[in-house]
């Protein structure tokens, strides 16, 4: 049995899902899905097409090379209206036939595939090749039928082959791996390219190619598409660990050997096991499947601890190579149902609720104990995809409840005027400018035929595949001829040493009739968080040696310590941050009792790293309260270490903003008059944080915010710390004290310069609009929503809170605003934040065990006063071309769109 630091805790589930959904429910949500895709695509479409992607906070859309790079992610962006690619077969699903005919006749004369550009050849290839093929399968169907789309000829399975050919290049290698970029004009080889000099792709990038290849191939007839995806996967097969038969996360694609040796379920390796399964389904060939089976096996006995799925690695698959989980591994599950192993589906999928419904979303990693690792969430459909295809197989009403708490988080908490936003933060609510593509093909797909009746689906999805990218292929290519020549795998039954489920068939129908069966599975997983159960002490037969060693008295530099541990199965590794991380493996203790005394002091120390963590302060929240925000715009803030702890407020603190004079907050406030009573912005620097806060306190305010005054800064790019005191007692500060970076300062700024009146809510995270303004005069256009919200929480929800205020509303009228572009933020250099000890900066830091609890270095009073002579008291000016980076960025054509929101507003929930 392996155990690991941080111990699986699941939330039980709160609420009893009680008697099956009624057919108007399900309509009502099946319609909500709709409605809700109507306001994600139309926003679209309106402020961002013919743009790749949509960024929904700054209302316009996102061109690559006109925006700060944002890395990797912008592979992804070729200049060819990504989104509406992506979205084509969605259209059609959701009974959108006129505008999937209009959105065809758009992509037929507006994109270009021959553009000069470096793009990622895996999401090109799920995305753009997929969504094209998938818009082929759509509008043949509709011609077929008859009615719709009949002058149609073959036009977007022409621009699939274009674009199939301009990625051929990529696989231009000695292994028949493809290079993970290539440029859509130029290929992988020249100068001109810009590529072509990479070494090591990851494993899904080269093996999930397999389904959109093989179909190019069947539809024009043209084999090469479908020998080049083959080759892949047969190289990566062979450089499998043949002990393990697992493969790592990276590999050179010259040499095939592994760069990266870790091996799960999730991000890197994810959608190779998904397409070695459903290209046995769209092929049907049984090489396939004979080689899913022997991954599949290997991956139940090493990866899956029901209901986690932890990274081993291959070479040594008893060994964990992390303790979190990341949310791609969300889509599991439904592969599961696929592959026919319900059982542990149905696991994984309540482990992944749980998470879900404690932070809202699925954080991008969470920790084996459920605490959020990565807090971001761009809005990814894992976890409704294997919603959808539970309920298929189980027909289980929870997983429409499930269903039902994914649509109403992204109503409460992603959906902005102009779409739905990312999450940068599921701690905070905060927001992140950004709208994948895949939130339009994935997200919708699964959720309309999740609630939909079958007499409500223009087409039968049995009929068709989904790819990685929810792109449907047709079944009927299994039957099609091809000519490329498939070299039969030599690999004997007895490799598989998983004889329950050797040549499963997949299956997404009704599979189990009884709903307790889903039901009876559940129910041990909730009984995990069951700590109060107590465990007798193991029999120690007399001179059996010491007392076994307690967590709180373990030091990690202690030799005898180390070897206690040995003895009792328990391996210390360090890591590179400088955390130790205990991992136990009962099996190499010396004995039973050895084993049952790691036990518990895995469980101790467990205990004592946890109440480590709940010392530490999360992110803070400083919501935009009044109009025309809304509560809608969060920026993620770093809390002091006095005043006020918010995560101890129930209400938080609300207020209107005024610039402190001097801005610094160093010395006397001379504005006080303006001050009493309000929120007070500061100026970073020139002196100690405590004495900011003991300023504004002394002149009336009820909060302060201090602004850096490093400019470009933004907690997308640095790490967000803690304020720290200034040496001395500071139990007179009872006021909270939150810091903004730059970036996310100059919106407050802007928006006070822009609207004079700015009302924000300090708290521990974002609150929904109908706790902001409980017991406050509400504004006409959120009325009929707070009083919808009211109706439909469920009650397993959070706590309500109702945050408070003698200050009304301040309404002023709209006004139009234009749209400016942010320039690129300016980075800022570890070494310049690691000196700036005028401030007493605190980062927050993870203890581990067998660490000091108190960092070894601390400011105190010695602190030395920044003394420099360039600094200025007063806000800056901004130049013209900086001013008109001001809100308008943030909320723009709010007067164009203003009645279009409020109908918005209405119907949201």
């Amino acid at each position: 049995m392996l155990l690991v630091l941080l111990m699986p805790m699941l939330l039980g589930a709160l609420c009893n899902p009680g008697e099956a959904m009624t057919r108007e429910e399900k309509r009502k949500l099946k319609d909500q899905v709709v409605e809700m895709f109507d306001h994600a695509y139309q926003n679209y479409m309106d402020h961002a097409y013919p743009a790749d992607e949509l960024m929904p906070l700054t209302c316009r859309g996102r061109v690559r090379g006109l925006e700060p790079s944002r890395g990797d992610v912008d592979d992804a962006l070729g200049k060819f209206s990504l989104t509406l690619i992506d979205t084509l077969d969605t259209l059609v699903l959701l009974n959108k036939t006129t505008e999937f005919e209009a959105a065809v006749r758009k992509v037929l004369s507006d994109v270009r595939l021959d553009n000069d550009i470096v793009v990622s050849v895996f999401e090109t290839n799920i995305r753009v090749l997929g969504g094209l093929l998938g818009g082929h399968s759509m509008a043949v169907m509709l011609k077929e039928g008859g009615q719709h789309m009949q002058w149609y000829q073959d036009e977007l399975l022409h621009m699939a082959k274009d674009i199939g050919l301009r990625l051929l290049p990529a696989f231009n290698t000695s292994s028949g791996l493809p290079y993970p970029r290539v440029n859509l004009k130029h290929g992988v080889r020249g100068p001109e390219t810009r590529t072509g000099t990479e070494t090591d792709t990851c494993t899904a990038c080269a093996g999930t190619m397999i389904l959109e290849f093989a179909a190019l191939s069947r539809f024009t007839g043209d084999p090469v598409f479908e020998a080049h995806a083959r080759r892949a996967l047969d190289f990566l097969w062979e450089k499998r660990q043949r002990n393990s038969n697992l493969v790592g996360t990276t590999i050179n694609i010259h040499s095939g050997e592994w760069v990266r040796r870790d091996s799960g379920v999730g991000a890197g390796i994810d959608s190779y096991y998904e397409y070695l399964l459903k290209a046995y389904i769209l092929l049907g060939d049984d090489q396939f499947l004979q080689r899913f089976n022997t991954h599949y096996a290997s991956i139940m006995k090493y990866i899956s601890q029901p209901p986690l799925l932890l990274d081993v690695h291959i070479h040594k698959p008893l060994l964990p190579a992390r303790t979190w989980m990341d949310s791609l591994l969300a889509f599991f599950p439904g592969l599961q149902v696929l592959k026919g192993d319900i059982r542990p589906a149905i696991e994984t999928h309540e482990m992944l609720y749980q998470v879900t419904k404690k932070h809202n979303f699925l954080p991008e990693a969470f920790t084996t104990d459920f605490r959020v690792h990565w807090a971001q969430h761009p809005l990814r459909p894992e976890f409704a995809e294997s919603t959808y295809f539970l309920y298929k197989a189980t027909g289980d009403p929870y997983y429409l409840e499930a269903g039902r708490t994914i649509l109403d988080n992204l109503n409460r908490f992603a959906r902005v005027p102009c779409g739905f936003a990312a999450m940068k933060d599921v701690r905070t609510g905060s927001h992140e400018d950004r709208m994948d593509s895949f939130f339009l093909a994935e997200m919708f797909k699964y959720l309309f035929l999740l609630f939909a009746d079958v007499d409500e689906v223009p087409f039968d999805v049995e009929d068709y595949i989904f790819t990685t990218e929810a792109h449907f292929l047709p079944l009927s290519l299994s039957t099609t001829p091809h000519s490329s020549p498939i070299t039969l795998n030599t690999t004997t039954d007895e490799e598989l040493d998983d004889s329950n489920f050797d040549w499963t068939c997949p299956n997404t129908r009704l599979l189990f009739p009884d709903p307790a069966f889903p039901r009876n599975i559940r129910e041990p997983i909730r009984s995990v968080v069951d700590k109060s159960c107590p465990r007798p002490a193991p029999y120690r037969e007399p001179g059996m040696g010491r007392p076994p060693l307690r967590a709180q008295d373990f030091m990690a530099n202690n030799p005898e310590h180390l070897e206690l541990l040995r003895r009792m199965g328990v391996s210390l590794i360090h890591l590179k941050d400088g955390r130790v991380q205990l991992v136990q493996h009962a099996t190499q203790a010396v004995s039973a009792v050895a084993a049952e005394d790691g036990v518990r002091f895995m469980q101790e120390m467990m205990e004592l790293s946890s109440q480590q963590q709940k010392e530490q302060l999360p992110p803070r929240a400083i919501q935009i309260v009044s109009h025309p925000f809304f509560g809608r715009v969060v920026l993620t803030a770093g809390p002091a270490q006095f005043g006020i702890d918010l995560s101890k407020s129930i209400t938080g603190v609300r207020g209107f903003v005024t610039v402190a004079e001097p801005y610094s907050g160093c010395s006397e406030i001379t504005n006080g008059e303006y001050i009493q009573g309000q929120i007070a912005l500061l100026q970073r620097g020139q002196c100690m944080f405590a004495e900011k806060a003991r300023h504004i306190q002394k002149a009336g305010a009820i909060g302060g915010i201090v602004i850096d005054d490093n400019e470009g800064s933004s907690s997308d790019t640095a790490p967000l710390f803690q304020m720290a005191g200034d040496g001395r007692s500071t139990d007179d500060i009872t006021l909270p004290l939150l810091f903004l970076f730059h970036k996310e300062g100059n919106i407050l700024l802007e928006s006070l310069k822009e609207y004079r009146e700015v009302e924000v809510l300090l708290s521990d995270k974002a609150r929904d609009r109908a706790t902001i303004f409980k017991g406050k005069p509400l504004p006409g256009i959120l009325i009929e929503d707070s009083v919808n919200t009211q109706e439909t929480e469920e009650g397993c929800g959070g706590d309500a809170t109702t945050p408070t205020s003698s200050e009304p509303l301040g309404l002023t009228e709209v006004t139009t605003t234009e749209q400016a572009e942010p320039g690129p933020p300016e980075e800022t250099s570890p070494s310049e934040e690691a000196t700036e000890s005028d401030e007493g900066m605190s980062p927050p830091q993870e203890v581990g065990p067998g660490e000091d609890l108190t960092p070894t270095e601390s400011l105190s009073a010695q602190a030395k006063e920044e003394t420099d002579s360039e600094t200025n008291d007063e806000p800056k000016q901004l130049p013209d071309s900086e001013k008109r980076r001001s809100v308008e960025s943030l909320l723009a054509d709010w007067q164009e769109d203003f009645e279009a929101f409020q109908q918005m507003e209405r119907d949201e929930l």
